[in-house]
């Protein structure tokens, strides 16, 4: 069998898959447990998939589908896993969970690591953090959000530094610099 043939037929076997679990959900009342598995089922066959074929591409939609499919499960499935804390903030952290594993796996199984994975995840985690915890961690999460772009001029100046400093530029006169 060819490899374009064993895809097409992998792709049709989830399809009827998922499709047999939405219609058997519609006649039997599963208390939405169904629905709330779809998100972290498609996630963990693409992660899945994506380890087989050793491709971090598939790992992409898996970790942010799985992440997405968590945070439901867990802050508005049919029970409540953990009392007390705030969904909202643990819908967050289960995202942010989920751009984590894009750079576990990848490193674990691609070929490539991606690295940018943990910029998003580790915004949403602290941002979930923040709104699950409550009080000071909120005024700490507004203070970011106020004073992030000096992270920025920071950066900047840094650069600015690090050109002028540069041996290849110091022949130049600063006009040159700003051309």
């Amino acid at each position: 069998m060819t490899h374009k043939k064993r895809e097409d037929l992998n792709g049709g076997i989830i399809l009827v898959g998922i499709g047999l679990l939405f219609l058997i959900g519609r006649f039997i009342n599963f208390g939405g447990l169904v629905e709330f598995l779809i998100l972290p089922g498609l996630g963990a066959i693409f992660l899945l998939a994506g380890i087989l074929k050793r491709e971090a591409g598939l790992m992409i939609p898996g970790g942010i589908l799985s992440g997405i499919g968590l945070g439901i499960v867990l802050s508005a499935g049919p029970f409540e896993l953990l009392p007390g804390v705030e969904d909202g903030g643990l819908f967050l952290m289960s995202m942010g969970l989920g751009f984590i594993s894009i750079t576990f796996f990848s490193a674990l199984f691609g070929k490539e690591t991606h690295w940018w994975a943990l910029i998003p995840g580790g915004i949403l985690g602290f941002i979930g953090l923040a709104v699950s915890l409550g009080g000071v961690f909120i005024t700490l999460l507004e203070l970011v959000g106020t004073y992030w772009p000096l992270i920025l001029v920071g950066v900047g100046v840094y650069t600015i530094y690090k050109a002028v400093k540069s041996p290849a530029l110091k022949e130049k006169s600063p006009e040159d610099l700003l051309v």
